[in-house]
């Protein structure tokens, strides 16, 4: 007997978050004949975790956006409960303290809006109100962000139900931001999550500064059980509900003729045939690799990719250290430091090799998870998330030189401007990931798993419009960190399920006879 079917209805490259959201979001609208095909040992691609002499350690999880409390779900919470899956979510403490000496500037923020608006008053007198007001309209955008994505609008009825949303379209975060007049320690104070998107304030566009703000000061949460937990429970319930999930099987080829997929050959030979295939391999790789044939492959595809800059990678140091947090110098949840806040010195800095991460940020996992750390130890991560650019020209004898240097740099810097506990000699357990290891590990597109950046020609809201003129081959959709809504563990959700909408209106098309 064959061990796969002759044929299914859906086949999905990879098993991470997005993967696994477009099969639970096509299993609950009556799609059951799925395979999903992961190349790696384990569920949820880089929602993971590692042992290391016996002691469980969070590999990438800073923290999860959109989940919010049990009362007051946000979209990713609120799907995981309406999928039937159980995640033990727990609050971080704080949003984040901001550490940068050079500029007098230390301060923790917590969630609410109100709330915050007050620290940053506390710290700026006479800021209170501003801070407030664009906060209020960072949540107006995030709202309508929300409430747009997969809806079909005219220009008109966007302009009367979304009117902050489209007034702010086109402008940078530096732009929208200085119309409130802050003084300048503010901004800097309201600046620090950008990190996490990958773009200066100059060219990061306010419509994902404002998402970014509005959601992570609702609150974010993490996993009792880890990131690791989250893939767990949903591979678990895409295998309850009928799917096929097969790992250590990957994807070679996808099978296309006269522009429509029709299945795929994995790396040992097996030719799978399907109707549709989503894939979480980048778009870099399917049009220049994977299509076959690739004459199959439209010019307008490897134009798309060609005009899309791929954003950052962590570098990242994560640690058990002996002893408590406090007496290794560990004092928060989230801490960002650094010796600037000017985030195109930065950009710059993040950009070469030769010189010292200038911005970092720290996570201390013993302040929202205590109970799964063990008594006496302190479980953290230093982190510089970098362009992946910067390390096309490593060479291969000089890697391991290159990554312990940042690594001890990185560390130098937390314990010079934050802790002023060098901690280094009590580390039990240390792990050093770069785009390499990404790579490596799960397959990213040269280790980038921040998706392409956002620009402000190349965002949310852009490739929402551009959603059509984007699909190049009939029964291919992605998702992964380079669909629609771009980097981090929440939006996965929201991409894989982007794209199980995307399958099932192609299903309806069809059975219509509309195709």
């Amino acid at each position: 007997m064959s061990f796969y079917k002759s044929h299914y209805d859906v086949v999905i490259i990879g098993g991470a978050l997005a993967g696994m959201a477009t099969a639970l979001a096509l299993q609950d609208n009556g799609v059951k004949d799925i395979l999903i095909l992961e190349k790696h040992n384990l569920p949820g691609g880089l929602a993971t975790d590692y042992v290391r002499n016996g002691v469980e350690i969070e590999a990438t999880l800073h923290e999860m956006m959109s989940i919010g409390t049990k009362e007051h779900r946000l979209k990713v919470g609120k799907f995981f409960d309406d999928m039937g899956i159980d995640i033990d979510w727990l609050p971080v403490p704080e949003c984040y303290r901001l550490v940068v000496p050079g500029e007098d500037i230390d301060i923790t923020l917590h969630e609410g809006y109100e709330r915050m608006a007050r620290e940053v008053d506390a710290a700026v007198p006479g800021t209170y109100e501003k801070v407030h007001e664009l906060m209020l309209l960072c949540r107006r955008v995030y709202d309508s962000i929300n409430a747009v994505a997969g809806v079909s609008m005219s220009k008109l009825e966007m302009l009367k139900k979304h009117p902050d949303l489209v007034k702010t379209l086109g402008y940078s975060a530096t732009e929208v931001i200085k119309t409130f007049g802050l003084p300048q320690k503010a901004v800097d104070i309201l600046t620090a999550y950008w990190i996490y998107v990958g773009n200066p304030m100059d060219t990061l566009p306010f419509t994902i500064y404002a998402f970014l703000m509005a959601d992570y000061f609702t609150g974010s949460y993490v996993c009792r059980g880890f990131s690791h937990e989250m893939s767990l429970k949903m591979q678990k319930k895409v295998m309850d509900n009928g799917a096929q999930y097969e790992y250590c099987q990957e994807v070679e080829k996808i099978l296309v003729k006269n522009g429509k997929v029709y299945g795929v050959r994995t790396k040992r030979g097996d030719e799978i045939h399907c109707d549709y295939v989503v894939s979480g391999a980048y778009p870099n790789k399917v049009y220049t690799q994977m299509i076959e044939p690739l004459s199959e492959v439209p010019e307008g595809a490897i134009k798309m990719i060609n005009g899309r800059r791929l954003s950052v990678c962590p570098v990242s140091v994560m640690m058990m250290i002996e002893g408590d947090p406090e007496e290794n110098g560990f004092y928060n949840y989230s801490t960002f430091s650094g010796e600037t806040m000017d985030t195109n010195k930065i950009w710059e800095n993040y950009s070469n090799l030769e010189e010292p991460y200038n911005y970092i940020t720290t996570i201390c996992l013993n302040y929202a998870n205590p109970d799964n750390i063990p008594e006496g130890y302190t479980q953290a991560s230093i982190t510089a998330l970098v362009p992946v650019s910067a390390f096309k020209d490593v060479k291969k004898e000089d890697y391991l030189d290159l990554k312990r240097r940042l690594a001890s740099e990185m560390m130098e810097r937390y314990i010079q401007e934050v802790s002023h506990v060098d901690f280094r000699e009590r580390i039990s357990e240390i792990e050093i990931s770069t785009p390499m290891t990404i790579s490596h590990y799960v397959g990213a597109w040269k280790g980038s798993i921040y998706g392409y950046s956002h620009s402000m020609d190349d965002h949310v809201v852009a490739r929402l419009q551009m959603v059509n003129e984007d699909k190049f081959i009939d029964g291919l959709e992605f998702a992964g960190a380079h669909s629609i809504d771009g980097d981090g563990m929440g939006p996965q959700i929201t991409n894989g399920r982007a794209a199980a909408k995307f399958v099932l209106d192609d299903m309806a098309r069809a059975k219509e006879g509309r195709k």
